[in-house]
């Protein structure tokens, strides 16, 4: 239980979890070494939280690749300026069209800034971002988590989650949003590393990669 890959001040956190609750101190054994990833803040790191929703990591993957070589695809005012056939050509569906083009406005006129969201207090940053369309409520605890490296806040809508949390604590059904959200309470102050711990041991489980470790560039 080293967790040779995270930040000091989360390695401690995660050794704290793993004392609190004896599950998560097997998951390492099993799966090997925690990766720790992270996300852009501000625009890239909101856009890339839309084209992970509801769709599998492989095809998240492959449509961020696309996205990170369409020129002003990342930036708010250049996004705004692009057709889209040039947005639905690297693979968005026509509602995440119009989300990514929420969220860009969102940012150019200056209802969410990037400094300001990293200075919020959870909730606050959360019902900010998800005030913007397509930008609910998982989508903003994703970019705390691996943008902000906020500690205690837990995606309960999360599937991957919900699957692992119901292998590893020998639930007879994967619990639903409310359900996991009641269990995620004992593992406070920490439920973001848990949540990091759970989707790790849920790739061991199925094979699945993450979007994350999937390549940006190429292909």
């Amino acid at each position: 239980m080293d967790f040779p890959h995270a930040p000091e001040a989360d390695r401690a956190g995660l050794r704290a979890l793993a004392a609190a609750d004896p599950d998560f101190a097997t998951i390492e054994a099993r799966a090997g070494s925690l990766p720790w990833r992270r996300r852009p803040g501000g625009f890239p790191g909101l856009l890339q939280a839309i084209v992970g929703q509801q769709i599998s990591n492989q095809a998240a993957a492959a449509i961020w690749r696309r996205l990170h070589a369409l020129p002003g695809a990342l930036s708010p005012p250049e996004l705004l300026k692009l057709d889209d056939e040039a947005l639905r050509g690297a693979g968005l569906s026509r509602p995440k069209v119009a989300h990514a083009r929420a969220l860009a406005a969102a940012f150019a006129e200056g209802r969410l800034d990037e400094a300001a969201l990293a200075e919020m207090p959870d909730e606050a940053a959360i019902a900010a971002i998800s005030a913007v369309r397509g930008m609910g409520r998982w989508s903003a605890e994703v970019y705390l988590l691996f943008a902000l490296g906020r500690m205690d806040v837990f995606p309960a809508g999360d599937i991957a989650l919900a699957g692992a949390a119901a292998d590893l604590k020998r639930l007879p059904a994967r619990p639903g949003p409310d359900a996991l959200r009641a269990l995620a309470e004992d593992w406070r102050p920490w439920r973001a590393l848990a949540a990091r711990l759970l989707w790790h041991h849920w790739r061991h489980l199925t094979g699945r990669p993450a979007m994350d470790d999937l390549p940006v560039v190429g292909g």
